[in-house]
């Protein structure tokens, strides 16, 4: 007992030494964050849990093809030789008695409703399934997006860290020059200005990395942070020259469509089955049981030990105050209502794909412009520093040419990284997105 709070002490020393480190670093490339994604993200899951009700619904509406057992056990009490005198002119007789039995429901026909439901219920545990692809493929784009912006954020750190390193390089030797009395207090002015903006650049380049690792957590569906040593992707291929052919290819690889085409006929199918409703349904009905005891009071029992019965009952809807066509109507219309968004989801596909060829095709040439750009401004900065160093020019055209690298040097990272995130969305908007 004497041991206790040391070793609890012990325990919570360790804990927190535990608690205290700093989470490893996880290298990841992207096919193994989009399996990670495609494990562990809540919407693909929920999808997957909606997929197996949907197909437990097939079984409910299967259920009318098989017959009903019931098993009844009846005690009552009542004022003997009494009669029940309202409701629906019935006129049992009234006595106490003791009985159990069973009771068989089989239905025989409703007219072809209970197929065209079961039918109804299968099209819909297919849209449910071509869902689950859907959602995959929602998680898949994101990822890639949050991976690739990830990079990017990375790349902008490197990029601004590197520029610090040489500004401060510069601000260091204008210093020196100026102590010397070989370079003016302006020219030193303007590099710490320089300088200081590449500071302020580094420091919203690690904000954005926090941000864009916030972002790739929670597209691979983890609530704990970690920190990822991400594999850098190779280019993808430039687009297709023309965009029909995704266009095409989009319309049959798409799973948002298979689901709503599913749902379409579901939706019809289902309208069948309510006009089923107007036919009529033939059901069969058997009892069978004992009755151990009834009070008869003095007369002798006439009733039987036993009792069976089976019975064919027909029903012909009559009038329900137009209560099965209005439901017929209404399944019409949602039939339709179905239609009507099955084609809009086909207009809005084509636009996408157009839409997504059209800007990937631009980053595309935006990698062959930024490269140029990049060279340009490494050698403009070449010779404004050999012209400086000569007198030739002022600080302010150095500065500015400085200024140039780095922007140059932005677009460059970012035309890289955004070609590969719009390919990545053209290759969702088409269906092809693994």
């Amino acid at each position: 007992m004497r041991q206790f709070p040391i070793t609890l002490f012990y325990v919570l020393s360790t804990a927190g030494y535990i608690l205290a480190q700093p989470a490893a670093t996880v290298k990841l490339n992207l096919h193994d964050a989009e399996a990670l994604a495609l494990q562990n993200h809540p919407q693909v899951q929920a999808a997957q849990h909606e997929v197996s009700a949907m197909n437990q619904r097939i079984d409910e509406t299967k259920a009318a093809y098989y017959p009903a057992l019931s098993g009844d056990v009846t005690g009552s009490q009542a004022n003997p030789r009494a009669r029940i005198g309202a409701g629906f002119l019935t006129d049992p007789s009234l006595f106490n008695r003791l009985g159990q039995g069973i009771t068989l429901s089989q239905l025989i026909t409703d007219s072809g409703r209970t197929p065209n439901l079961v039918a109804t219920s299968r099209l819909q545990a297919g849209a449910a399934e071509q869902t689950v692809q859907a959602t995959k493929y929602d998680v898949l784009v994101r990822v890639n997006q949050a991976y690739f912006g990830t990079l990017r954020a990375e790349a902008l750190v490197k990029v601004a860290q590197q520029t610090v390193a040489a500004r401060q390089l510069l601000v260091d030797q204008i210093t020196a020059l100026y102590k010397n009395g070989l370079r003016a207090e302006l020219d030193v002015s303007f590099v710490d200005v320089n300088l200081s903006q590449a500071k302020l650049l580094l420091l919203q380049a690690e904000d954005q990395v926090q941000g864009a690792y916030a972002e790739l957590t929670r597209s691979l569906g983890s609530q704990q942070a970690a920190t990822y040593q991400l594999e850098d992707e190779p280019l993808p291929p430039s687009p297709p020259p023309n965009p029909e052919d995704l266009v095409a290819q989009a319309l049959t690889g798409r799973p948002e469509l298979a689901s709503l085409q599913l749902s379409r006929d579901a939706a019809y199918r289902f309208e069948r089955a309510e006009k089923d409703l107007s036919y009529p349904t033939a059901s069969l009905v058997g009892v069978g049981g004992a009755l151990p005891y009834i009070a008869q009071l003095s007369l002798p029992r006439v009733t039987p030990h036993e009792y069976e019965g089976i019975a064919v009952n027909v029903e012909i809807p009559i009038l329900n105050g137009g209560l099965f066509k209005a439901r017929r109507q209404e399944a019409h219309y949602r039939a339709l209502e179905a239609d009507q968004r099955l084609r809009n989801e086909v207009e809005s596909i084509v636009r996408d794909v157009r839409t997504a060829w059209a800007s990937s095709t631009v980053a595309y040439q935006r990698l062959d412009v930024t490269a140029q750009l990049l060279r340009q401004a490494n050698l403009a900065q070449q010779l404004a520093q050999g012209r400086y160093d000569l007198r030739l020019s002022n600080i302010v055209e150095l500065t500015q040419s400085l200024l140039n690298v780095t922007e140059a040097a932005i677009e460059n990272l970012n035309a890289k990284y955004d070609y590969q995130s719009q390919y990545a969305t053209l290759q969702y908007t088409i269906g092809a997105l693994r």
